[in-house]
């Protein structure tokens, strides 16, 4: 069973007044209401647009946990799924309708990925490995870690840190902790291992503690925002619930430190480049100080000095999701809807924010595009180059086309009906 090719129109593509694009493309543009969805794939070759409804298979009828995760596309049309309950992957030419793009981390330092089994009750990460292709995949093993949504960070040696141990870090938001994990496949006896678990507790934070040396597992931690610094040979997760920042050295996985780090909701390193880690983003948000409008609230925070060296308060926006480029000289930010009706009145849930990572340590706002509600952004990069960068507007159903050099809007596809989650990955990448 091979999918429908079919050539758009001239009406699916909604000219801005740029110049045409004049790059192939294939974008795979998942979008559903977080319970079922369906795949699509847009093309450009040689000028022409071709949309392709992917065929789809019924409901499995599982069980959330055991529901085929979707790891992505191949290039002759093939999706790739796990199954959580056979650990096995396998490729067809169906999608089931309530298959899901499983929320991961790449571990950058080897071919491995982890997904994130999020769970109230019980939850886990699942690791498999990847081909240069990145989707001839191998389950490796499912691990067992803390309760709630999970956020992942690993460490490997460095020339500031040459004996740094391989091993993935999983913060648990419901239990307050930090789960280790072994990640370095020649070191049999640790490896895919729970090797400890972090208890994040800080009991001046807890209600109704007298003993200042009590810890409490689950307490009110939060854990949301874990990042590693090559520069420091340091772990810093943020601790929300809290407020406070927590450095964590690896080589005893303990915390070295705290400081107060309030009205920010997440934390993420800079990837790799002439910075080297040095500095990791804050984002938060601000609904109190102003009763009708959020305000975002973003930060550079400098791992040498310990402090925060620059910040930015933006009314009437809320971010959502982050992503780097491939060159690493831009952060786009997506944004959504929070805040009560008064605030939601004013809000902008449709922008895309674009920074300039070139003027780090300073924060540089140089682009606020109208992209409607984006479920995800992806890039089209040739030889470590940015050519284009796509949005996905899950309300409309479509695909926002945009110049990754001058970061102007050239077009806008209209690819499906729309719903309330999207999400969009290259052709041939994981999803």
């Amino acid at each position: 069973m091979t999918p429908a090719n079919l050539t758009s129109p001239d009406s699916t593509a909604i000219s801005h007044g740029l110049a045409a694009i004049s790059h192939d493309f294939s974008v795979v543009y998942y979008i559903g209401n977080r319970k079922t969805g369906t795949l699509h794939i847009i093309t450009r070759k040689n000028g022409a647009t071709t949309m392709e409804h992917f065929p789809t298979a019924p409901d499995t009828g599982l069980e959330k946990m055991l529901k085929p995760i979707l790891v992505g596309m191949t290039p002759e049309r093939q999706v790739v799924l796990l199954n959580p309950s056979t650990k096995e992957t396998h490729i067809q030419t169906t999608f089931p309708v309530d298959g899901f793009p499983a929320h991961l981390y790449a571990d950058p330092y080897s071919n491995r990925d982890w997904f994130m089994n999020d769970g109230d009750k019980g939850s886990s990460v699942t690791v498999i490995a990847n081909t240069t292709s990145r989707l001839d995949v191998q389950y490796l093993k499912t691990i067992c870690v803390g309760r709630g949504h999970h956020q992942a960070a690993f460490t490997t040696p460095s020339p500031a840190a040459p004996g740094m141990p391989r091993r993935a870090y999983i913060s648990n938001l419901n239990d307050g902790t930090v789960s280790v994990i072994g990640n370095d496949e020649k070191d049999v006896e640790h490896y895919l291992k729970l090797l400890t678990t972090i208890n994040l507790c800080e009991p001046e934070h807890e209600d109704g503690v007298a003993d200042e040396g009590a810890t409490f597992q689950p307490n009110r931690a939060f854990p949301h925002g874990l990042a590693y610094s090559s520069v420091t040979g340091k772990l810093y997760n943020l601790n929300s619930g809290y407020g406070t920042l927590a450095t964590i050295d690896p080589l005893t996985n303990t915390i070295e430190s705290r400081m107060p780090l309030k009205g920010y909701s997440n934390l993420f390193a800079v990837p790799d480049n002439k910075q080297s880690g040095r500095y990791l983003i804050a984002r938060g948000a601000d609904r109190k100080t102003d009763l009708n409008h959020v305000i975002a609230k973003i930060a550079v925070f400098d791992t040498l000095t310990q402090t925060i060296v620059d910040h930015l308060d933006l009314p009437d926006i809320y971010f959502s999701k982050y992503y780097f480029n491939a060159e690493s000289t831009k952060l786009y930010m997506t944004t959504g809807n929070s805040g009560s009706p008064e605030q939601q009145a004013n809000i902008k849930p449709d922008v895309l924010l674009v920074f300039d990572l070139a003027a780090l340590p300073k924060l540089r706002l140089i682009q606020q595009l109208k992209t409607g509600p984006a479920g995800s952004v992806a890039f089209l990069a040739q030889d470590g180059n940015t050519d284009l960068v796509f949005s996905s507007n899950a309300e409309a159903g479509s695909l926002v086309v945009i110049d990754g050099k001058n970061d102007e809007i050239v077009e806008t596809i209209a690819v499906t009906e729309g719903a309330t989650h999207a999400r969009i990955w290259m052709l041939g990448n994981r999803a």
